[in-house]
């Protein structure tokens, strides 16, 4: 396997969400905390190039990212800072880079069949509807009905294409899961004093992985390395932090042969991962 380095990306700020588009894109969310300001870049998922910098709403932090579809982001505001609860729509579109529509009466809930499924939220109770996610008109009205709407959530999650990701998971040495490489695994795991868990993903004829080990007493360091399975040797690793207090989940991930590190959460590198 070789492990060659395609882009990396930074502004400065610390990276929030990472969410690759089924049209070869990935959104990048940053924020700086100091400021209260959010930023949503996104970039050519294969080469990086930028196709929206730093872009911003009227609403500078509390705003998220419900989804992303037929390259248009569904952002979200929130009820009240600092509360989980989600508030109006916002569509934008990144081959036009403009705002095609946006309500402050109807909430997200999820797409279906080509259709944004959302709902108002009364004294009691919710009322649905579904709008055409292009211009946000009312297609049809659904009243209360959540048993019909659920079914379709639930019908909406089970057909998301995660064919082409290889998300990692976690290993403990004791663990009784059946794992294909697991004398290497509890080697490595001796031999770096790793403490805690290994997020690994077994890609082809290498393991990827993330753990931890502890420094001077007092934190940890996070650290990333690729194994070849056959002859044991590490043929890549990198410092994905390099002084944290408690253990950093979800910082790799594979898609389409490109390996995604984040690195001290401000720093995305791109690597190929070639045979």
């Amino acid at each position: 396997m070789k492990i060659k380095k395609v882009y990396d990306y930074s502004n400065g700020r610390q990276i929030w969400r990472l969410i690759p588009t089924d049209s070869g894109k990935i959104i990048i969310e940053d924020r700086c905390v100091e400021t209260k300001e959010a930023y949503f870049s996104c970039l050519d998922i294969h080469n990086g190039d930028k196709i929206i910098n730093n872009f911003q709403l009227n609403e500078k932090y509390w705003v998220g990212i419900e989804k992303v579809y037929n390259d248009i982001i569904f952002f979200h505001k929130y009820v009240k800072p600092d509360m989980p609860g989600h508030k109006g729509i916002i569509a934008y579109d990144l081959i036009t880079k403009e705002l095609l529509w946006q309500t402050e009466e109807y909430n997200f809930l999820f797409i279906y069949g080509s259709k944004l499924y959302s709902y108002t939220q009364m004294f009691e109770g919710r009322k649905f509807y579904v709008l055409d996610y292009r211009n946000g008109d009312i297609i049809e009205e659904l009243d209360e009905n959540i048993s019909y709407v659920n079914e379709l959530r639930e019908k909406s999650l089970s057909i998301q294409d995660f064919e082409n990701y290889l998300f990692p998971i976690s290993y403990w040495p004791d663990s009784s899961e059946k794992e294909p490489n697991r004398n290497l695994l509890e080697e490595f795991y001796k031999l770096n004093f790793i403490t805690g868990s290994i997020e690994l993903v077994n890609y082809k004829s290498t393991i990827l992985l993330s753990y931890h080990k502890a420094i001077d007493g007092n934190g940890l360091e996070n650290k990333f390395a690729a194994i070849d399975i056959l002859s044991k040797k590490i043929i890549f690793e990198v410092t994905l932090n390099t002084r944290v207090n408690a253990y950093v989940p979800d910082s790799f991930f594979v898609k389409d042969e490109l390996l995604f590190l984040l690195i001290e959460k401000e720093y995305l590198f791109v690597y190929s991962l070639v045979e």
